[in-house]
């Protein structure tokens, strides 16, 4: 599983509305794009997906731009990427509960590929959003820490 750069650039763009909303005031995507060394119509893209999605609020006029729906504690950086990459599961019999593999009762591997797919949700469904603000200001104590 490789993450694209819609992913990434998501994780990064709402992490950049979390660390500079200040008192209410909507981010602008310019601002965003500029900070993060982006191209502003990819984000714009990016950004539509998030929005329709209700992650964030869109502020019209010349002081808008936009706003996380929730704290950031309540992003996981799981519900950025699904929302964004899709499926997240290294194999596709994993990607679906409803999908039947006719080899699942003989096949060895899918112990391997389900550890994987639990290894993976194990982080991207506890880190969240305030997780990544605080690893930005290296409060965290995580050797992880950017």
């Amino acid at each position: 599983m490789k993450i694209s750069t819609k992913g990434r650039y998501a994780l990064r763009l709402m992490l950049d509305i979390a660390l500079n909303e200040k008192s209410g005031e909507p981010v602008r995507i310019k601002d965003i794009a500029r900070r993060q060394d982006l191209s502003g119509k990819y984000l714009e893209q990016i950004i539509s997906v998030l929005n329709k999605a209700g992650f964030v609020k869109s502020i019209r006029g010349p002081q808008g731009g936009y706003l996380l729906t929730k704290q950031p504690s309540d992003y996981t950086v799981g519900m950025i990427l699904r929302l964004t990459e899709g499926s997240l599961s290294p194999v596709a019999c994993l990607d679906d509960e409803n999908y039947v593999c006719d080899r699942i009762d003989e096949c060895a591997t899918i112990v391997l590929w389900r550890k994987l797919n639990d290894a993976i949700s194990g982080v991207v469904d506890t880190v969240t959003l305030e997780d990544l603000i605080e690893w930005h200001y290296g409060r965290s104590g995580n050797d992880y820490v950017i």
